[in-house]
This record gives C-alpha cells, sequence and structure tokens, in this order.
C-alpha cells in the first residue's frame, strides 16, 4: 500500500433536504453511507477519518461496516462540535484528526457509486507533484478529490458550507483531473426521490 495518505469520509450532516436520516436510510440494501466507506477503505490510504455530528447512527453504521470489512483497526471516528455551521467545520474537524501526512482523500458520505479503481490514479498524480487530483466525467468534476498537504492551510481556513471546491477552482494547472466514464463520481443523494 502506498504511505502518507489519509482519507475522511464527511458524515456529519443533518440530511435536512432529505428529510433526516440520510445516511442510514437504507440505499440498496445497506444504509446509504457504506457506499462512501466501501470506496474510502479502497483508497490507498493508512486511515479512514469519519466525522460524525448530527446523527448518532451513523457512528453506529460505520462501526458495523468496519467490523464485517475486517477494517477496525483503520477507522477513525471524530465528532465535529460545530458541523452545524456547515461543511468547513466537518472538513476542519477530520484535518485536526489526522497524523502528519502528504495527501488526503475527502469522500462524502452521500456519495455511495465512487468507482473503486480511480483512487489509484489520484493518488499517482499527487504523488507525481500535482496540488490535488480529482475525476472528472462528462466534463464536470467529481469526488472523490485527494489534496496534498500544501492544501491543508487553504483547507483550514474554509468557513461556513463550503467544502474544498472553491480550492480545487483556484489551483489551475496544479490540479489534476483524471477522466473517467463512470458517472459514479457524480452521484449523490440530496433527496428520498433519489434513492
Amino acid at each position: 500500500m502506498r504511505r502518507g495518505f489519509e482519507a475522511i469520509v464527511l458524515a456529519a450532516g443533518s440530511g435536512s433536504r432529505f428529510g433526516g436520516g440520510k445516511l442510514v436510510s437504507d440505499f440498496e440494501g445497506a444504509p446509504l453511507i457504506e457506499g462512501a466507506l466501501a470506496a474510502a477503505f479502497a483508497a490507498p490510504a493508512r486511515c479512514v477519518t469519519v466525522v460524525l455530528g448530527a446523527d448518532d447512527r451513523v457512528e453506529e453504521a460505520a462501526l458495523a461496516f468496519a467490523r464485517r470489512w475486517g477494517e477496525s483497526r483503520r477507522l477513525n471516528l471524530v465528532y465535529a462540535a460545530d458541523h452545524a455551521h456547515g461543511l468547513s467545520a466537518s472538513l476542519r474537524a477530520g484535518l485536526a484528526a489526522i497524523r502528519d501526512c502528504r495527501g488526503v482523500f475527502i469522500f462524502l458520505g452521500d456519495m455511495p457509486r465512487i468507482p473503486h479503481g480511480l483512487l489509484d490514479a489520484l493518488a499517482d498524480a499527487v504523488e507525481q507533484g500535482a496540488a490535488a487530483a480529482a475525476p472528472i466525467c462528462g466534463g464536470r468534476r467529481g469526488h472523490p478529490a485527494l489534496l496534498s498537504q500544501d492544501l491543508f492551510d487553504a483547507l483550514r481556513a474554509l468557513s461556513g458550507d463550503q467544502g474544498a471546491r472553491s480550492i480545487l477552482d483556484d489551483l489551475g494547472d496544479r490540479l489534476a483531473l483524471i477522466p473517467t466514464e463512470d458517472e459514479g463520481v457524480l452521484f449523490d443523494v440530496d433527496l428520498p426521490s433519489s434513492i
């Protein structure tokens, strides 16, 4: 396994547009968050840090998944006390919980169809000098993103309900875009009708 990368799964939100309980809602026979967890554990990362917040049941789902996959030792659970302040608060909590590393994969808990085969290509790009890497499908940038440690200060400086999008937007050719035809990099669940 590649050394020096970590993974964060952002799972602290309340899922208010969904009506609550989104990440533990059934998606193809399992809690929705399991798709993101499977991708995160498939990534070339030392540990998977799941950022918790609004829904206590997400912790139970993550623990159960890690036990089934034999990955309990790689699972790190952290609570974002200020999760109500938005995505940036969850990112800061996740970053604060990881060890020194060369980069971090950022997964969103409501994106269950991330293709696992793409993850090594993202890591390759950052190892070869890109500041960050993300997939691109049909001209649209998707998830997950892998951000090098050079961008951690910028991540910590984010505020409100924004993730890494603005940081990636500003990178220009320092952002490696990895082409894929798999629309799983774009698919997320916002409303019950998405399931």
